[in-house]
């Protein structure tokens, strides 16, 4: 083998000089054949030695040159010349031959034919496999002092190939140098030197991976996990599929990626995996040996990074399950989980998203830990869920509360399975479906105890499915009395037909009352049951029929359906105790409309109640601005509106019967569709809007002994909020409505840091109610100032804030500023010669 070396060398530098300085085509040829014959061409491989002769710097000289020549379009006709010299690329040392065509494409000065030619060899080495045959070298040498620059400078070019003939041919890059079409060959090619490695070491050579590690690590870290990982993560799942060989090497090549590409490649893993057992295969127990791979997959992608979906959550955590070195981590990540779920600071501050992503989080690991493992740390598992429980029931946001109320149900059954379980009452979406079917325990853990019935089955099974299970046990416990064949049979009424109640109704043993002071007298004073629920259910048209006697006593009646509570079962008790309210702050707007509102701010109201207060004052400024509306004069004698009530005895209009009966005689050939009149008529919001409004937003800042609207009660700020803006919106075209907005904006102003989503929220919808219920004109005339200021603000918000949906309406609110400045200030017409 040495003694092959000087000859290799020789006949290098003979090809060079011949190369360099001969014009004579045929003493080139001659020697670039010997040179091949050399070197392994014609089928014959080279030796070893004469392999690593090759690396050295007059080969790569030749190589340079020759690929000047093919890209200059070699002299003369012999194509014998041009042929042998494509040989030495496409058979000769892999990764010499893919730098000096690089140089050569780097050393073009612009798109031409030489470019194109290049490029095109460039194509067929790839389409040929020599990517991996470079990566073959590389993982056949040996640990030495010199290769370190050369591997670096093949490495930048491997992964970098992509970009840089981008740049170099910019529209006419072929199809081949495309990321989505490069990166997946790369795939495959690395998988082939792979398989080569795997070979080697079967047949007892050494090899190493590291080359192959590192080309992973830097097309992950570029942004192309999906890319490759996608051609590569199927082909090691069924190469590792029963060989421990490839386990191995799998194992090795994941472990040698550089620090700084490794969350990249495993975070591109979990995400192409199938499983965790297929994670678990290509993994092994990286993560209790590697310390950076630890934090990636036990803190980095469970609390930094939210964008996963489920399934690569449960191959995550399914993978920590799966063996019994890496199970301690489950149940220290699980520990840490739920201390940030129920951390104050991170429910206020993390976006909803993540909020949810740490939740399944947690319901996954109880999926995957044993009641063992609980048992340990049951003590340290509870403070953190009633601490998180407590903070997320406070919240304003309803999903915030929802997946409080899942994960506390979930982790007390499995911290307390002898106990009583713990039960909220929620709507049953999709996400708490998904969220209760992921902490089913599954098979993956291998620890946990038979479950009782799943929980998913539990929480959707109505009361009516209940009872009826709970019948069919009893009828199955009771023994059945009677022979078979006995007379009963006979007397069976299964035969006979089933009378039609459908349009029966329930007999009202109450009588209603047909006066507003007779029905303030029964929901007051009056102790029996049915009359007091016959008042109730005729408040509301006792009020619409007769708002001259409601104004006597509209206060009275406001104080007593405020304070009213429920003294039976009545069916919607809250909507009919809501409505008579509406109905009597719509019969005397201002007076009810001032005592509510100093009701809201007085002592010894639940939030309930202040609550009601809000919602009633909304849904009856709504009724008072609504177009159309039957006024106070129609609602008195008309004999229309009398014959319309129910129980009236007052004759129909003769009009109405002679025009319905020559209709009914006369015939149309042509009848177009009948048109409705848009309803119109005065806005009665307009005289009454100021009570309404300016009272609510006058002491919110002033705290009661059991009412603070800017410390705890954060849920009733933010309901006012809402309150105040949809009072707004409804002041359209009022003569109040400048006022309001800039009494508006200030509160606004004073508020826009608050903490809580939910009130931002409020605060954002508040501005966009101003823009659209103030005229455009007196908003840039009288509000100039608080513009400028909402505008700066709501342009930080839709940059940084946390919450999406503060995002979204900070857009949405900029957008109608761009629309009422482009209204007010047209584009300025060119200016003339």
């Amino acid at each position: 083998m040495d003694a092959a070396r000087p000859d290799v060398r020789l006949a290098v530098r003979e090809a060079l000089h011949a190369l360099r300085s001969s014009e004579d085509d045929g003493r080139v040829l001659s020697t670039l054949e010997a040179l091949q014959r050399l070197v392994g061409g014609a089928g014959s491989p080279a030796r070893a030695g004469e392999r690593q002769e090759l690396a050295t710097a007059p080969f790569a000289a030749l190589l340079r040159d020759l690929a000047g020549k093919l890209s200059a379009g070699w002299p003369g006709p012999n194509a014998r010349l041009e042929q042998l010299g494509r040989s030495f690329f496409l058979q000769g040392p892999a990764g010499q031959a893919f730098l000096a065509l690089m140089e050569c494409v780097e050393s073009a000065a612009g798109p031409s034919s030489r470019l194109m030619k290049t490029v095109q060899l460039l194509a067929t080495f790839l389409s040929q496999g020599r990517l991996a045959a470079l990566m073959e070298e590389q993982c056949r040498q040996q640990a030495q002092p010199g290769p370190g620059l050369f591997q670096e400078t093949l490495l930048v070019r491997v992964v970098g190939l992509p970009d840089q003939l981008a740049n170099r041919l910019q529209r006419d890059t072929l199809d081949a140098f495309l990321p989505q079409n490069y990166f997946p060959l790369l795939g495959e090619q690395l998988v082939r030197a792979l398989q080569t490695v795997v070979d080697s070491l079967r047949a007892g050579l050494d090899c190493a991976v590291g080359f192959a590690s590192q080309v992973l690590g830097k097309v992950c870290v570029q942004g192309r996990q999906k890319e490759i990982l996608g051609v590569l993560v199927p082909r090691l799942t069924a190469l590792t599929q029963g060989s421990c060989l490839w386990q191995r090497v799998c194992w090795r090549l994941l472990e040698q990626v550089p620090n700084r590409a490794l969350e990249a490649t495993l975070t591109g893993l979990a995400e192409a995996v199938t499983g965790p057992e297929v994670l678990s295969r290509l993994l092994g127990n990286l993560v209790v040996r590697h310390r950076k791979a630890q934090f990636v997959m036990t803190q980095k992608l469970l609390f930094l990074q939210y964008r996963h979906s489920t399934r690569t959550l449960q191959s995550l955590l399914g993978y920590l399950a799966m063996d019994v070195q890496r199970r301690p981590l489950l149940v220290q990540a699980l520990k840490e989980l739920l201390e940030t779920w129920g951390s104050s600071s991170a429910i206020r501050h993390a976006p909803l998203a993540q909020q949810r992503y740490v939740s399944k989080a947690i319901l996954i690991c109880l999926a995957h830990l044993g009641e063992p493992e609980l048992r340990g740390s049951r003590d340290e598992l509870l403070a953190s869920m009633m601490a998180g429980v407590k903070c997320r029931l406070d919240s304003s946001l309803p999903p915030v509360r929802r997946l409080g109320m899942i994960v506390a149900e979930v982790l007390s059954s499995r911290l307390h399975p002898e106990g009583p379980p713990l039960r909220f009452q929620y709507d049953q979406d999709d996400l708490s479906r998904e969220m209760l079917a992921l902490a089913a325990p599954g098979p993956a853990g291998g620890s946990s105890p038979e479950p009782g019935p799943p929980l998913t089955a539990v929480a959707e099974e109505t009361p009516t499915e209940m009872e009826d299970r709970a019948a069919e046990t009893l009828d199955s416990s009771i023994p059945q009395g009677g022979p078979q064949g006995s007379d009963s049979e006979l007397d069976s009424d299964d035969e006979l037909v089933p009378y039609d109640m459908s349009g029966d109704q329930e007999l009202q043993r109450g009588k209603a009352p047909q006066y507003i002071r007779d029905c303030l007298e029964a929901l007051s004073t009056s102790e029996d049951v049915e009359r007091w629920e016959a008042a109730l259910r005729a408040l509301e048209g006792l009020v619409c029929r007769s708002p001259e006697a409601t104004r006597e006593v509209s206060v009275e009646l406001a104080k007593v359906l405020l304070h009213l509570q429920e003294r039976t079962c009545v069916a919607g008790f809250e909507g009919l105790r809501q409505r008579g309210l509406v109905a009597v702050v719509v019969a005397d707007p201002a007076r009810v409309a001032e005592y509510l509102t100093s009701q809201f701010y007085a002592l010894n109201y639940s939030l309930r109640q202040r609550m009601d207060i809000l919602d009633v004052l909304t849904l009856a400024a709504q009724e008072l601005s609504r177009p159309g509306r039957p006024g106070r004069t129609s609602q008195q004698g008309s004999p229309a509106l009398a014959a319309s009530q129910p129980g009236s005895t007052t004759a129909p209009d003769w009009r109405v019967l002679v025009e319905e009966r020559i209709r009914s005689k006369t015939r149309r050939f042509s009848k177009g569709c009948p048109r409705r009149a848009l309803a119109s008529g005065p806005n009665e919001f307009n005289s009454v809007a100021g009570h309404f409004f300016f009272p609510l937003i006058q002491h919110f800042d002033r705290p009661l002994v059991t009412f603070d609207l800017l410390g705890d009660d954060q849920l009733v700020l933010g309901r006012l909020i809402h309150t105040l803006g949809a009072l707004m919106y409804l002041a359209v075209n009022t003569t109040v409505a400048v006022s309001m907005g800039k009494a508006l904006l200030e509160f606004v102003w004073a508020l826009r840091f608050h903490v809580d989503p939910f009130v931002r929220q409020g605060l954002l919808s508040a501005v966009s109610s101003v823009l659209l219920s103030v005229p455009a004109e007196r908003l840039l005339g009288d509000l100039p100032d608080e513009l400028l200021e909402a505008r700066s603000w709501l342009a930080e918000v839709a940059e940084k804030d946390m919450d999406e949906d503060c995002r979204l309406l900070a857009v949405k609110s900029l957008l109608l500023l761009e629309r009422l400045r482009d209204k007010l200030l047209p584009p300025s017409s060119p200016v003339g010669p």
